[in-house]
């Protein structure tokens, strides 16, 4: 089921990439609905199109064809500065790999994408320091990320993504380097951050710890959707019953 008004529409989109005379084809003529509120993976083998599929959706990258909508705007026809506000005001962005900068403390880095938006010191850090509570790091705040574990870095990655109030966070394979235990506990993070904030969560994956929780999972294979399964209400429809 979805509502009248989806956060996200993926619609005919299609992604090549020249490769010497010929094209690779990441996505094919693919098209989604994502409602406000989801919790959605999108899983499929090494080169199905994930990473491709979600960095058009974060607007990194453009369709060769077809467009995506994100809250009716249709991304396509932005300038460049244009797309760098949606991206800086909409979207969150979670990586495998962390990206925190190693000389910044955890607050620092969670802090780094308020610096543009041209908030007061004390705006900023009630923001850094309700983003580390809501990722349970209140305590970690002033380390650098060599004295935390890799699940603590990832919240802070986390943080950092949620710290700006985006409608949508994205995250690349964001299980891919921890542990189960560590796995486990981000899993039942994020899955809390959707539930509590009402935050669209979207991120590729085909770690089967994080499908396991996840209520909606599009699956591909060669840039297609091969399925698009939702095994119980999505917290959109919960919601959207519980007000209607």
């Amino acid at each position: 089921m979805h509502t009248s008004d989806p956060i996200i529409a993926v619609e005919q989109v299609t992604r090549r990439f020249p490769l010497d005379h010929n094209a690779v084809i990441a996505v094919d003529n693919l098209s989604l609905v994502i409602d406000r509120g989801e919790f959605l993976a999108i899983s499929g083998p090494s080169g199905s199109g994930k990473s491709t599929l979600l960095n058009l959706i974060g607007c990194i990258d453009k369709p060769t064809s077809g467009r995506i909508l994100i809250e009716a705007t249709d991304t396509s026809r932005l300038t460049p500065a244009q797309t760098s506000i949606l991206r800086r005001e909409k979207i969150g962005f979670v990586f495998q790999t962390f990206n925190l900068i190693p000389v910044f403390t955890a607050a620092e880095n969670v802090e780094y994408p308020l610096l543009v938006q041209g908030l007061s010191n004390s705006e900023r850090r009630r923001r850094v320091s309700e983003a580390l509570d809501n990722v349970g790091l209140s305590a970690r705040a002033n380390h650098r990320p060599d004295l935390l574990s890799g699940g603590e870095r990832q919240r802070v990655a986390i943080a950092r993504a949620i710290v700006h109030r985006p409608a949508i966070v994205l995250a690349d394979e964001p299980t891919a380097n921890l542990d189960t235990r560590n796995a486990t506990q981000l899993i039942d993070l994020m899955r809390n951050l959707n539930q509590t904030l009402g935050l669209t969560f979207i991120f590729s994956t085909h770690d089967q710890r994080l499908l396991e929780h996840t209520p909606r999972i599009v699956r591909l294979t060669d840039g297609r959707i091969v399925s698009d399964t939702i095994s119980e209400p999505s917290h959109a429809e919960v919601f959207a019953a519980s007000v209607s």
